[in-house]
């Protein structure tokens, strides 16, 4: 299969008519419609204040930190986190999958840092492959966000899935592409991993 194939698997989708408007500073979104107080509470709660932003707009808008798989089923103080500047440890996952147990209820969960901007229209994409073949596409929208004034990162848990059971299922593992993507096609991450099923984490 040609990387082209692959990267069609990884465009999010889109809706007919829609058109992103053109990207904006904190500071130009800061001093729009000042005078409208619903819209001055909502950019408040993204961080966005007069005053308070900063026009440094060098390097990408965001950068995610982490990805973790969480279940109310895996047994105490046991995480499953990468962190996506260990490119070492994500390339392991090909000849060491993680090993996610078969039948039970997960999530995605990322991290990431706005460094300046607005983000809107940002979205996490994930495809499952098994011996090639697509079993599985994820495409979850993080939100709106803007430069958290503290500087801490933000934490998207996306909608719970349920991971396949049954002998079939157990034998062989699971190529993973993982990408976060925006309206615009621009890539903040895009990075593969493994994982295996199983009957215990």
């Amino acid at each position: 299969m040609s990387s082209a194939d692959n990267d069609d698997d990884l465009k999010p989708s889109t809706t007919p008519g829609y058109k992103p408007g053109a990207a904006k500073s904190a500071d130009e979104y800061a001093k729009l419609d000042a005078e409208d107080e619903s819209l001055a509470r909502w950019k408040a709660s993204l961080g966005i204040v007069p005053g308070a932003t900063t026009s440094d707009a060098i390097g990408p808008k965001v950068t995610v930190l982490t990805l973790e798989l969480d279940s109310p089923t895996l047994p105490a103080g046991k995480k499953i986190v990468f962190d996506l500047k260990d490119t070492a440890r994500l390339a392991d996952t090909k000849k060491n999958p993680i090993v996610i147990k078969e039948g039970v209820e997960y999530n995605v969960r990322i991290t990431f840092k706005v460094n300046h901007s607005i983000i809107s229209g940002v979205r996490y994409l994930q495809v499952v492959k098994r011996a090639g073949v697509r079993v599985d596409k994820l495409e979850q929208m993080l939100g709106s966000y803007g430069p958290n004034p503290t500087g801490e990162p933000y934490t998207k848990n996306f909608e719970p899935e349920e991971s396949p059971s049954g002998m079939l299922a157990r034998s062989g593992s699971y190529n993973v592409r993982s990408r976060v993507i925006d309206d615009d096609g621009e890539v903040y991450a895009d990075w593969d991993w493994s994982f295996k099923l199983a009957k215990e984490w």
